[in-house]
């Protein structure tokens, strides 16, 4: 005779069942707060205090202005100042302490003396210092309409025009064998490769100088692999991409990559490196132009040539970050948000990667050629080396 099992099951509500631990971790966690067993260690210890600072302006001739925030998970109180070996009254709003993840605006009055270096030090009640040291001092530029323009022609400059004189090779493209299309849109994977690994080690450089409380390599790392995760479930759910999809991907790619271009653009200036920042403006437009090849070939798969205010809102999708990062870079700079959206640039490019690399396949397959041929090989080979040689104008 066979034994039938009975499965007992619970009356209460499926919303109640999930409900019920989390219920029961908050009530523990009140419990652990109200009784804090942890007092008789943290009593016996000095505070941990992290202090960082974010930005240093200049907004007139000898005022000084920081930018702070307390990473750490204890109260840091301002106590005293320190400018190049001396101590300086000062100035903070809101409050001299700052509790966890509050920012403050410590103003001092000081001689400062332009293009000259300046070290600055803060020394909290405990006697623990934070300090910077601000290369180059110069008065900052106000935040005004005169400043904006001038930024955004910055960014026009460097990101929408060199793409869109890129994208004028798209006649020529349309005119040469299938084969050499394929070893453009290598070249293209080639281009975007290094686009991936320069915003990438861009996006760890700056989370480097991130408050230690938001994890900036986390935020990295993570970033771009969700931001993959996510366009990539798009995109299965879109089907198949079609060309103008292609391009317009790898204008977003470019134009996030262009954003973080544009950030290095308007730090130099606002810091007063305007050498530098030249300098940094004429490589960046010769480095761009590649891109807009990049954009285009693509486009060489449609049978009909797109309207030409197809190309304008892809030169505008690709080149527009430009100025939004110039903007930031210049006027208010976040080393959070600047990690942060240089990781979604990172992710974007490297989807991008795998759609254009399908598109190589598939058009490898209707033909019956192998898609990794040596001319392709040489296109990728050709993208990697242009946007590393022409890397050399705009690195320090």
């Amino acid at each position: 005779m066979q034994k039938t099992e009975t499965i007992t099951t619970t009356r209460l509500p499926k919303w109640v069942l999930a409900l019920l631990p989390l219920v029961l971790l908050i009530g523990l966690v009140a419990i652990f707060l109200a009784v804090n067993p942890l007092a008789v260690f943290t009593d016996a210890f000095p505070p941990l205090e992290e202090l960082t600072i974010q930005r240093v302006r200049f907004p007139a001739a000898g005022q000084i202005e920081l930018s702070v925030i307390n990473g750490g998970p204890d109260p840091v109180t301002i106590a005293q100042v320190l400018v190049d070996d001396a101590y300086w009254q000062f100035a903070i709003e809101p409050t001299q302490t700052l509790d966890r993840l509050e920012t403050a605006t410590v103003a001092l009055t000081y001689p400062w003396v332009k293009d000259e270096p300046l070290p600055i030090t803060l020394i909290t009640s405990t006697g623990i210092t934070f300090g910077t040291e601000v290369e180059v001092a110069v008065e900052s530029p106000p935040a005004d309409s005169g400043t904006l323009l001038t930024y955004g022609l910055l960014g026009i400059y460097v990101g929408i025009i060199p793409v869109a004189l890129g994208m004028l090779w798209y006649p020529f493209l349309r005119h040469i064998d299938r084969k050499w299309v394929n070893a453009i849109l290598a070249l293209t994977v080639g281009l975007l490769v290094f686009l991936f690994v320069d915003t990438l080690l861009e996006a760890l450089e700056i989370a480097a100088e991130v408050p230690g409380v938001f994890q900036g390599v986390p935020l990295v790392i993570f970033g771009t692999l969700l931001t993959l995760g996510v366009l990539m479930a798009i995109g299965q759910r879109r089907g198949q991409r079609t060309p103008l999809s292609i391009a317009t991907l790898i204008a977003l790619g470019i134009g996030l990559h262009n954003f973080g271009e544009g950030l290095a653009i308007g730090a130099a200036f606002a810091a007063g490196a305007a050498a530098l920042g030249s300098f940094l403006v004429i490589g960046f437009t010769l480095h761009n132009i590649t891109e807009g090849v990049g954009i285009v070939a693509p486009l060489t798969k449609e049978k009909e040539r797109p309207k030409l205010h197809v190309f304008v809102l892809l030169a505008l999708l690709a080149g527009t970050p430009a100025i939004l990062g110039t903007w930031i870079g210049g006027l208010a700079f976040s080393p959070f948000l600047a990690a942060l959206f240089l990781s979604i640039g990172a992710g974007a490019i490297l989807q991008v990667i795998w759609e254009v690399g399908k598109l190589l396949v598939n058009d490898a397959r209707r033909s019956g050629q192998p898609a990794v041929s040596w001319l392709n090989f040489a296109g990728l080979t050709a993208g990697i080396l242009v946007m590393y040689l022409t890397a050399f104008l705009v690195k320090f």
